[in-house]
């Protein structure tokens, strides 16, 4: 007669502990450059795919290219800004320490990602449309989302009481988020010069799959770039904000010392 065994099940205690920044820090320092090394690869591949296997576009030729840097950076730009809001909702729900950190960790990639796309536009539109800037619906709103980008992050460190910090962060970026779908639909609600999507979940693309192929792993790679560089700013941010603690000076002295090997 077979005995049957059953599987042991996860507590979803046991993943909640990494809620905690003590739990939270190592494994940030254990990830993150598993991040940085695929970001850093998919990023040549991209490139390369992008830059000298994709071909000529009939209508716009070379400077088409462009948007192998500026159409990820414009998605990462207005997606980093919604899981920032989402880190922002669970923060005020749960009254989770971690979850205002991420949110904040997040923004300045974000912000950076947004800069690139309104600076690559500009190089795209003098080409296209003979100007550098139009006050576009488009532009417009991706250029309102910079400023509530630098005004989270101006908000988050002039307010010395972290909760207040928190709290006062956490409602920009829920009330910002407004701003994201107004960014993406605003070539179908106005009469706008930026062109539509290239590439929609309801209809195939209007690209060469080459094209297509670049772009997607370039916005991939865009995503483990934004993931690495998060998870290192949220070990800092809770060095900072735990320095008073007894383990953060444990941790400390315990790199100090692995450095002091390594030299």
């Amino acid at each position: 007669m077979t005995t049957l065994t059953r599987a042991p099940v996860r507590s979803p205690e046991g993943l909640l502990r990494f809620a905690a920044p003590q739990q939270f820090y190592p494994l940030a320092g254990r990830l993150a450059p598993w991040f940085a090394w695929a970001a850093a690869l998919l990023t040549v591949v991209g490139l390369y795919i992008g830059f000298f296997v994709a071909p000529t576009d009939f209508q716009q030729g070379e400077v088409y290219r462009v948007i192998f840097i500026h159409v990820p950076a414009a998605w990462m730009s207005m997606f980093i800004y919604l899981v920032m809001a989402f880190w922002a909702a669970v923060g005020l729900v749960m009254n989770t320490r971690l979850s205002f950190i991420m949110s904040q960790a997040l923004a300045p990639t974000g912000a950076m990602f947004c800069f690139v796309a309104l600076w690559t536009g500009a190089v795209w539109g003098k080409p296209t449309w003979g100007t550098y800037w139009v006050w576009d619906a488009r532009l417009t709103s991706q250029l309102l989302l910079l400023f509530l980008y630098f005004g989270f992050i101006a908000l988050t460190r002039a307010i010395e009481d972290p909760r207040r910090a928190d709290r006062a962060g956490a409602i920009i970026a829920l009330v910002g988020a407004v701003n994201v779908p107004i960014i993406y639909f605003s070539v179908q609600w106005w009469n706008t010069l930026h062109q539509g999507a290239s590439v929609s979940l309801t209809r195939a693309p209007s690209m060469a799959s080459t094209m297509l192929a670049g772009m997607l792993i370039m916005a991939i790679a865009a995503w483990m770039y934004a993931i690495a560089v998060a998870l290192w700013r949220v070990r800092a941010l809770i060095l900072e904000r735990e320095r008073h603690t007894e383990w953060v000076g444990e941790v400390l002295a315990a790199e100090a010392q692995t450095q002091g090997r390594a030299r």
